[in-house]
């Protein structure tokens, strides 16, 4: 799963910079790419939940943190960060096992 959401940072953000008003799509752009190159490994019988965080590098610290009720024994999350000079990106997918 890292290597899926890191490919897809990657290609999407490489070079771009940073515009408040575009984020909110490329967000919602990344988290449909990463979500439906996840499904397409073929684990019919997983959700999966994507996250994405873009913001602007300022030298400032961020922190995130998620709490989910899960079943540890087949449930499953990966998480990628991304930079470049202007943006910082944060993408986490979460993989439910559906009974």
């Amino acid at each position: 799963m890292k290597e899926i959401i890191l490919a897809a940072l990657q290609e999407r953000l490489q070079g771009v910079q940073y515009e408040g008003e575009k984020c909110g799509e490329a967000a919602r752009g990344l988290s449909d790419t990463i979500r439906n190159r996840l499904k397409s490994l073929g684990y019919d019988r997983y959700k999966f939940v994507v996250q994405v965080l873009i913001g602007e590098r300022r030298d400032q610290g961020v922190r995130m943190g998620s709490r989910c009720f899960w079943d540890s024994t087949t449930d499953n999350q990966a998480s990628e960060t991304y930079m470049n000079d202007h943006i910082f990106c944060v993408a986490t997918a979460y993989a439910v096992y559906l009974y």
